[in-house]
This record gives structure tokens, sequence and C-alpha cells, in this order.
């Protein structure tokens, strides 16, 4: 949603149609993850207000500006300013203060979310349509709007119905909310995504740089990955669960990645139109006609007198000689009309377009204890029909089913693009706590060519050799407590084994591992006695420290057992004997 800005002179209307057409003009450019077909599916859903899958958005479905980008040819982004749009272009041009809080947004989500791959322009887009840039940058030195920029109170007139969730502590409202600064936030979504993005120690949604991070990260909610086309239209419906709103902001995020200039806070251009506002549709009668003037003959000239030697028209060379009025024309050449101008070469598909199938590049299967590396890596080589391997192709891989493994940095997913040979490697994936199998997937961004699947296998920790770190006996009264708690550690190829998986059980006998009926125990939590312990871990340094012990009166010599996960077994004698007289 964006703010009023007071009185202005409104532009031309800008009709759904015209809308639906710029939007053509962007996709035909080949916007990053926007392909025609689906610029043409946009188009004719422009109405479809269905929720994005994210649940509900980021501006509870505010009003928005929009004004779409100038439509120019695309021209390849240069080092001059502007970029690629028109050198001068005020629409180009974003105020400092705003622009450097979508850069800093970008860097730090680049640290803390590394497989996002959030563009700042995709910052600015959003910034564009909900407050344009915060009203043309009109913010102070640290980045806050010298007024609040609110949006209209969120009571179902019109608008959807949102309760206030803040107390007015945001939005000044007590009744019902409203969306909050040049993000336009709503107070209760600010509540969960609120950032402090120029470390004044506040989380203002009225401050640019609070409300970019806080941008930045919730566009990169649920492991995003926003190179690929359907994480970037997710994400962008999560924060306006409109199809023209989409749309509007594809736009501008083209618009931008072709070049952008610096301007100073406070000058930078203000949106006209906005979505809750309706416009008169375009007709005969709102273009002014303008008179024809009347059509006027030029006096004719005569002729000058012709002059022997001379060829009609000034030239004394005779026709057909070097230095001539006039050339013998030429015969045309073989193969056609020589004014026919030549067909236009067919566009180089891209190379996504050229690849025929995505085979397995790199290990068959993945199997790794928890909390490990896998050894393996998992690669993809993208080839053409030929079996050539094809460079640039943008391969993602996502980690896929109910496990908490993720690729190295922590992200769910990455894109990678492929090497000169074809090949793409995904990072090292590092097995989580978790145990079970889940599938690491590969496939080619934009095309819907079967995907590599490598299966994966997450095992638990495990121990093969567990000992006391005392060898100090064990001995107990009856009737009364051990004197000492019984710690051992366990080791895996010679190396401390930590988060290994125990169970302790006072057993009957040597050969019988059931838990005895008397002799030692343990204490639950309500002080009850319990033979056998389960769910116990190593620590960091592979020990495992037992609780205190306890006899009950039969005097004898008794027997624990530890097993670990993977089998490591040590069995520690008790006694429990009457003081010697």
């Amino acid at each position: 949603m964006a703010a009023v800005f007071g009185s202005r002179v409104r532009r031309t209307a800008v009709t759904t149609a015209v809308a639906a057409a710029a939007v053509a003009a962007l996709a035909a450019s080949q916007a990053p993850g926007v392909t025609n077909d689906q610029a043409r599916d946009d188009r004719a859903g422009a109405a479809d207000t269905s929720p994005s899958p994210d649940g509900d958005s980021a501006t509870g479905d505010s009003p928005y500006y929009t004004d779409l980008p100038p439509l120019h040819s695309p021209v390849p982004p240069s080092s001059k300013p502007g970029g690629g749009v028109a050198i001068g272009d005020k629409e180009a041009g974003l105020p400092a203060t705003v622009l450097d809080a979508y850069k800093k947004a970008e860097a730090a989500v680049r640290t803390s979310r590394p497989g996002c791959n959030l563009p700042w322009q995709l910052l600015a887009a959003i910034g564009k349509v909900e407050s344009g840039q915060a009203r043309g940058g009109r913010v102070d030195a640290d980045g806050t709007t010298l007024t609040p920029i609110l949006g209209p109170v969120l009571d179902g007139n019109g608008f959807a119905k949102i309760t206030d969730t803040d107390r007015g502590a945001f939005d000044g409202d007590t009744t019902h909310d409203r969306a909050v600064g040049p993000m336009q936030f709503i107070p209760s979504t600010w509540a969960s995504w609120q950032q402090d993005g120029n470390a004044d120690g506040k989380k203002d949604p009225n401050n640019i740089y609070d409300a970019a991070l806080g941008a930045a990260h919730y566009l990169c909610a649920g492991g995003r990955d926003l190179a690929d086309k359907d994480d970037l239209h997710a994400a962008i419906l999560s924060y306006n669960r409109s199809t023209e709103y989409l749309n509007t902001v594809l736009s501008w995020l083209e618009y931008y990645r072709k070049g952008t200039h610096e301007v100073p806070d406070g000058s930078g251009v203000l949106p006209d139109d906005r979505s809750d506002e309706s416009r008169p549709t375009p007709g005969p009668s709102t273009r002014p006609v303008r008179p024809t003037p009347p059509a006027t003959t030029p006096p004719k000239q005569l002729p000058k007198p012709h002059e022997p030697g001379k060829t009609p028209g000034g030239d004394s060379k005779p026709p057909g000689k070097p230095g001539g009025g006039s050339e013998t024309p030429k015969p045309p050449k073989p193969g056609g009309d020589p004014g026919t101008p030549k067909p236009p070469k067919p566009p180089k598909p891209s190379p996504s377009e050229q690849v025929s199938r995505l085979k397995n590049a790199g290990a068959a299967e993945l199997t790794a204890t928890a909390g490990d590396a896998f050894a393996g890596r998992v690669a993809a080589k993208a080839e053409n029909r030929n079996g050539i391997g094809v460079p640039k192709v943008k391969v993602r891989f996502t980690v896929s089913g109910d496990t908490d493994t993720r690729f190295e940095g922590g992200a769910r997913s990455v894109t990678v693009t492929t090497s000169g040979t074809g090949t793409a490697t995904a990072p090292v994936v590092e097995a989580g706590e978790q145990t079970g199998e889940f599938t690491v997937r590969a496939r080619v961004v934009d095309r819907s060519l079967t995907a590599v699947e490598v299966p994966a296998t997450v095992t638990a920790r495990q121990a093969d050799a567990l000992v006391r770190t005392s060898d100090k006996a064990l001995t107990c009264e009856p009737g009364k407590a051990f004197a000492d708690q019984v710690e051992v550690k366990a080791t895996y190829k010679g190396e401390s084994a930590e988060g290994v998986a125990a169970t302790a059980t006072m057993i009957k006998s040597a050969q019988d591992s059931t838990a005895n009926d008397k002799g030692p125990y343990f204490k639950d939590a309500d002080g009850k006695p319990v033979r056998t312990l389960k769910g116990l871990k190593t620590d960091e340094d592979g020990k495992l420290l037992l609780p205190k012990m306890y006899a009950d009166d039969t005097a004898g010599t008794y027997l624990l057992r530890i097993v670990t996960n993977g089998g490591a077994t040590l069995t520690v004698e008790l006694k429990v004997a009457a003081p010697a007289a």
C-alpha cells in the first residue's frame, strides 16, 4: 500500500490494458525469471487475488501504486549513469539514503541467507509500488521518514478488515490496523519480521534501513531462492496477493536491473496512480483533437535553361563517367531482388533452452552420520541433444523430504550455474540431527526436464568403544545411596563420540540382560525406583555421567550394563554390603 502525497497533478489515466501491454513488452525483454507464457498467463489473470502459498500478506493486501516504468528498448547495462535506461531518465533515479538501505539489506541477507539470492532491485521495485521510495526519499540522515507513511484504515470498508494488533503503537490506531512505513508492513507482520538495519538499537518500520532489512528477510522466508521464477513470484505474492501487483513489481524489477542512478534525498519521482482509485477509461473525448492546418502549395519554379555540354541538373560531365552526375545502374545480383530486406536471423536460444537432458555427474547416493558432512558431492551435467555439455545454465539443487539436513551455510536450496563443461556442483551437504532418508534433487531452472535425484540417508551417531573414566570400586550399604556416580566415555574410531545415544540397565546377570527387579536402582522425576534409563546421550567430549544410584535392603553383587548406538557395551560391577565390623 502506498501513502497519499497530497495535492498533485495527475498523469493520464493508466488502464488495465496499458498495464498489460507494458508487462508484455518487459517480458519480451527477457526479464529474469519471467517467460512470455508466464507473462501472458499473468495478464489473463490480472484480477486474481487468490491467497499466496505462504498465507497472509505483509501489507494486508493494502492498496499500492500502479504506475509503470517508461518503456525502452532493451539495452545492456553499462557503467555510464543510468546504465541500460535512457540517460537522464528521472524514474531511474533512486534517493541516496533509500538506495543505500536496499543495498545494505541485500548484503546482510547474502550472509545470513546465502541461498536466497535476493537482488536489491527487488526491494527497490517493492519500495516503488508501496511508498514511491519513501515519498521520493523524504527521510532524515538516519533513514527515518520525515512524516509517517500510513495506509488506509483496514476496517473492511473496501479493504481487508484487520482489528488492532499493536494497540496503536506503530499506526496510531487502537481499533484497526494500518500498513506502516516505506515498505508498508502491517503491525502484526512487522512484529514477526522486525529488524534493526542501521544498528541504532531500534526496530522501526518507519526507518528505511529497518524496513528494507525486514522486507528482505520476509521475502527470503521458507528457504526461497529468488533466482528461481517460482520462488520469486511466490515471494512477491506473499507481499500482496494480487497478480496485478506481481506484474507491476516485476516491471519495476526489470527496469531497475537495466540501471539506476543516485539522486539527492527528497528529489525522487512521486507516483500518481493507486490501485484503490477509480480511473476513467480513455475514449474519444479524453484526447483533444488538434485542428489540421490548411494545406499550402509552394509556387512552381521555372527550370533553368539547358546549356550545351551539361546534363540537366548542372553537371558538366557526361553521364556514366567517373565523377559524372549519374551512374550506370548495376545489374541486380543473382539470388533475388536487391531491394528485398534479408529476413532477420532467429534469436539464439538461451542456455537453458539448449538443454535436452540433465544427468547425474556426482555421487549416486549419500550417507553420513548425524552432524557430519556428507563425503560425496551432488553434481549434474546439462547436455544438448548431441550429448555436449551446455555452459551458463542455472541448475537448482534442493534438499527434499522430512529432514533438517541442509547445504553448507544453512540453505535448503541453492542455484548453481554450469561450468564450461556443462557441470554444476552443489555445495557440501551437512547432515542434521534428524535421522532417516531424504532426496537431493537437481533441475534446470525454468525448464520441465526430468530432474536428477540422489537418495541420501542420515544415520544416528554411534560409538565402537566405551570405558569408565574412573577405576574406583562402586560399593554401598543396604538402603543407602552410592557415594560415586558412574561416568563413561564413548569413542568412535579412536575419536570422542559426541551425541551418541545410550541405554543404562541394572541387569539380572552377565548372560541375562533383562532388567533386575531388586538391588541398585535410579530414581525417576517422582522419586520412584527405575532400573532402566533410556534416551541418554554423550556430551561434546563423548562423556556420559549417569544419575545417582541407590541400594535397596538386599545385599549382593549386581551388574550395570551401558550400551550405545553402534554396539559399544560396558558392564560395571556394583556391590551392596553391610560395613565390616
